[in-house]
């Protein structure tokens, strides 16, 4: 049988992460999901494709939700966040061949911008552009004092500015670990840590496995 999960009328979900890639379909009512790729305003007849290891949490609207999760199949263009041709459909064709749902997702799959762009956005946004963004400056630009930059983001996304940018860092070295043909001190630089030592902690917080074991 596939997998749907019921949500209550404005039930908050902390923020997690999954061991696995999926796709979330919402068949009904809708949430604000707020990740590593920003915060996402989600209906029903539309999906959020998910990586391997990303941390998001979600806030219910009104109306609770009824979501399908299926496995990832390719890659759908322009993710995260898209609409399906027929949600229903998928559903029902979940109930005799998840493989074959998550494939007509694929392929109804088309992109739609539903993003927030509050000021913890923005910072998000520029976060995973940056990763050696200066808090404290981009504070002060944006007119905003230090102690509310944090706060207000862990409003919105359950986790320190600084918290998010380790996350982020993480995410990056693990994606590029698997090809990655120098050693770990290198990746470490490349993707902002201090040193190889910081980097496996990262990942190791991350996955609950050392680079060299995700590897291996």
């Amino acid at each position: 049988m596939p997998a749907i999960s019921l949500h209550r009328a404005f039930e908050r979900m902390p923020r997690h992460r999954h061991g696995e890639g999926y796709v979330a379909l919402v068949l009904a009512g809708g949430y604000v999901e707020a990740g590593d790729r920003g915060r996402l305003r989600v209906e029903a007849g539309q999906a959020v494709v998910h990586g391997a290891y990303e941390s998001h949490g979600n806030a219910f609207s009104g109306a609770g939700a009824r979501v399908l999760n299926l496995p990832v199949i390719g890659a759908a263009a322009g993710g995260p966040l898209g609409h399906v041709d027929d949600a229903d459909a998928i559903a029902r064709l979940a109930e005799r061949d998840v493989g074959q749902a998550a494939e007509l997702l694929r392929q109804t799959f088309r992109p739609s911008a539903a993003r927030l762009n509050d000021w913890p956005d923005l910072l998000a946004a520029a976060l995973a552009a940056d990763p050696n963004l200066g808090l404290a400056e981009w504070a002060a630009a944006m007119g905003i004092a230090p102690q509310s930059l944090s706060r207000g983001f862990r409003q919105a996304y359950g986790v320190s500015p600084k918290r998010y940018r380790l996350e982020l860092r993480a995410l990056q070295a693990l994606r590029r670990l698997p090809a990655w043909p120098g050693s770990m001190a290198m990746l470490a630089a490349e993707t902002g840590f201090a040193d190889q030592a910081h980097l496996t902690r990262a990942i190791v917080a991350l996955t609950g496995r050392t680079p060299k074991r995700l590897t291996g």
